[in-house]
């Protein structure tokens, strides 16, 4: 007879071992859950608008924001926005390494820095030892839209070698200064560059990497490909911190971040509701009760999982396996099992608020 153990071990994902660093209290790799971070597309300069969005996206669960620095304004905006954040703050870095020192100064935990427009090995080096002087982590970010051009002269195009060049060119720059709490990302926006640059890198250091298919698209187009190709680098066990870079609000990163988290189970958070497509059996509208059950909920952090079915064909069997069962039953009252047994009926009318406050009461006490 198949044991219980024996089901679940094909579910397990063998995660990558590497050293821990850590981003304000936030831990990155080693044995730390992979953390989620999202990205302000407000003006810097807009210090209440880039303060309410890092927020909104904190409540959703965001553990680390990062806020681009383009100028001087931008950082003397950020060391304003700093305090008011309740969450470690990463400066996205490009072209001018004065912006990085200020963004230290400012109080951001990590400097976001893109090696092929930085500058010169001098200015790294300052920015090196501010980022120690301020107990800042550093990102080395190599991205395929802005490689060294001596490598796009040696590979013609960005390659995974190439974009691994960069990353250990970069690396010992790091190490040569003797510092050493940083994490990489090798992103790309086609998936099977991005891919195969995360997995060749993963082979040959044991660094956290911040994982994501960079310049994704719209949030939906986004969605997808995000999903195809950070869900294929955790199921190898591939990526330490993460997000999902869509043209869309920032609070739709988290909340597809945790989806795909949830759904390989490398996190237990929020609501998950298992639900069906809906056919002609459905003894309710399961569409519009699982959107409007959805939106009431996404304030719950708790994880629970619930089923909300429109019949009884896989209602009964999804019900015995979740903390709350929903299945459409006949004459306008449908079945609700608690715990996976059977426990009352409500009515259609009643059906949104009951789910509800069945949840708020096994999440909220």
């Amino acid at each position: 007879m198949t044991q219980l153990s024996e089901i679940r071990s094909y579910r397990h994902i063998q995660r990558r071992k590497s050293k821990q660093i850590f981003i304000g209290d936030v831990a990155i790799g080693g044995d730390a859950p992979i953390s989620v971070q999202s990205m302000t597309n407000t003006k810097t300069t807009d210090i209440q608008g880039t303060i309410r969005q890092v927020n909104e996206c904190h409540e959703l669960g965001a553990q680390l924001m990062r806020i681009s620095v383009p100028d001087e304004e931008s950082s003397l905006a950020l060391s304003k926005i700093i305090p008011n954040c309740n969450v470690p703050i990463i400066a996205d870095i490009h072209f001018h390494y004065r912006r990085a020192i200020e963004s230290a100064k400012a109080g951001a935990k990590c400097l976001r820095i893109n090696p092929g427009n930085i500058g010169s090995k001098e200015k790294i080096r300052e920015v090196i030892n501010c980022a120690k002087d301020y107990g800042c982590a550093i990102r080395i970010g190599v991205n395929a839209g802005s490689l060294e051009n001596d490598l796009l002269e040696k590979y013609q195009t960005p390659t995974p070698q190439a974009l691994v060049e960069s990353a250990l060119r970069h690396i010992k720059i790091l190490e040569d200064h003797d510092f050493f709490n940083f994490k990489i990302s090798v992103k790309a926006s086609d998936i099977f560059l991005a891919c195969a640059s995360y997995k060749e890198l993963a082979e040959i250091c044991d660094y956290p990497l911040h994982i994501g298919i960079t310049e994704a698209g719209s949030q939906f187009a986004g969605t997808i490909k995000s999903t195809i190709g950070i869900g294929n680098l955790l199921l190898a066990g591939i990526g330490d911190t993460m997000r999902i870079s869509l043209s869309a609000d920032p609070k739709e990163e988290v909340k597809v971040a945790f989806q795909i988290l949830k759904s390989l189970g490398l996190r237990e958070y929020g609501v998950t509701i298992i639900s069906c497509p809906s056919c002609a059996r459905q003894g309710f509208d399961v569409i519009k009760t699982v959107e409007e059950v959805e939106k009431r909920v996404s304030h719950i952090k708790k994880p629970i999982t619930i089923s909300i079915l429109g019949c009884v064909v896989n209602g009964l069997g999804e019900a015995q396996h979740t903390k709350i069962g929903i299945t459409g039953g006949g004459n306008n009252r449908h079945n609700v099992y608690l715990n996976g047994k059977a426990n009352h009926k409500t009515s259609t009318d009643e059906l949104v608020e009951h789910i509800v406050k069945l949840i708020e009461e096994n999440t909220l006490n």
